[in-house]
């Protein structure tokens, strides 16, 4: 079922194309059922009637009229003189300039988009916003980017690419119709930190277990992003100093943790799991009575408390409650073995 904001959308965005058309059937509707009833012409005669009466072509009348039906004719040309030029320009200008496929294609994104579900959002497709993208896509996630520059829109052509919105991300309908109630996350990337803070701010207002994640530039804008409702700021020029510092210390190290966790595409090794997806007669009960490692072959290397602290190789007794994160590592066969196991 379409929401009043699709409804409203909807017309918004085709008005253009549709309001000359609904003028059009108003006249002929109008003049046919006149002549229909007035002159008790056949329903034929009197649309053919109407058409060459708007169209002001001059070929007589198909039957002698009366007096009331002359002043009725009148009335058709003198009101549908202006209005049947301007509907007829206006969607002969909506197909040459290009409108037409336009609408059409605005249409199939409205489709696609409306299809999603538990999808990611992008705000702005700068660098950051290319780089998540392409992440993204190595797992096989679907995502709709929001871009305002039709530079950029026009040249971008991503696997999902039929799910480009150029608009202002800032703006509550570009979000809403970007899916942002059925989404599961949004990153914003845009330069300016005050855009980024108000996308937030209105991302968290619309879907509040929505995962945003933000950039920021400034010192001080990474408190004032969470602040706002942001779950994760991301500092690029603090984070690219820091992995190349830690790629001088340990480069093996680095390069190994990349590829775990972002490069493996298809062959992602590490996997998290949530309270919600263990099984009810394992929940609140220990690591070992799991036996990740017997059943699948994963292993267990990292664990989530409800208070957000990290553990980094949990023991056997720390206990499953709710809220709380396991994360595991194994090759891809053991993580669809896990998956079987969990959702079995």
């Amino acid at each position: 079922m379409k929401t009043k904001f699709q409804i409203a959308n909807f017309f918004k965005e085709y008005n253009q194309f549709l309001l000359p058309i609904y003028i059009l059937n108003t006249l002929l509707l109008v003049g046919t059922l006149g002549f229909y009833f007035i002159e008790s012409y056949p329903l034929f005669d009197a649309f053919y009637m109407t058409v060459i009466t708007i169209a002001t072509v001059g070929y007589g009348e198909i039957h002698p009229l009366t007096n009331t039906g002359r002043l009725f004719a009148a009335f058709l040309i003198i009101t549908s003189f202006g209005t049947f030029a301007y509907a007829v320009s206006t969607i002969t200008r909506f197909v040459t300039d290009g409108e037409f496929n336009q609408f059409f294609r605005n249409k199939r994104l409205n489709s696609a988009i409306e299809k999603l579900d538990d999808h990611v959002i992008i705000c702005g497709f700068g660098r950051n916003g290319r780089q998540a993208a392409q992440i993204l896509k190595k797992h096989d996630k679907r995502f709709v980017v929001i871009e305002q520059s039709t530079k950029v829109t026009e040249a971008l052509n991503h696997k999902f690419s039929e799910l480009i919105i150029t608009g202002d991300s800032t703006q509550d309908e570009v979000l809403l119709k970007a899916g942002i109630l059925r989404a599961k996350a949004l990153i914003t990337t845009l330069p300016i930190d005050a855009d980024n803070l108000f996308i937030v701010l209105t991302a968290r207002n619309l879907n509040s277990k929505l995962t945003i994640i933000s950039r920021a530039s400034d010192d001080g804008s990474d408190t004032k992003l969470k602040i706002a409702g942001a779950d994760n700021v991301i500092m690029p020029d603090k984070v690219g100093g820091a992995h190349m510092a830690s790629l001088v210390m340990k480069p093996d190290v680095m390069e190994f943790i990349d590829y775990v966790v972002a490069q493996g595409g298809d062959n992602n090794n590490l996997e998290e799991i949530s309270f919600e997806h263990i099984p009810e007669d394992l929940k609140h009960k220990t690591l070992s009575d799991l036996e990740i490692r017997n059943r699948s072959g994963a292993n267990i290397i990292g664990y989530k408390t409800a208070m957000g602290e990290y553990i980094v190789n949990p023991s056997a007794d720390t206990k499953i409650i709710p809220q709380s994160k396991l994360f595991v590592l194994g090759t891809p066969e053991q993580i669809r073995r896990l998956k079987a196991i969990l959702t079995a």
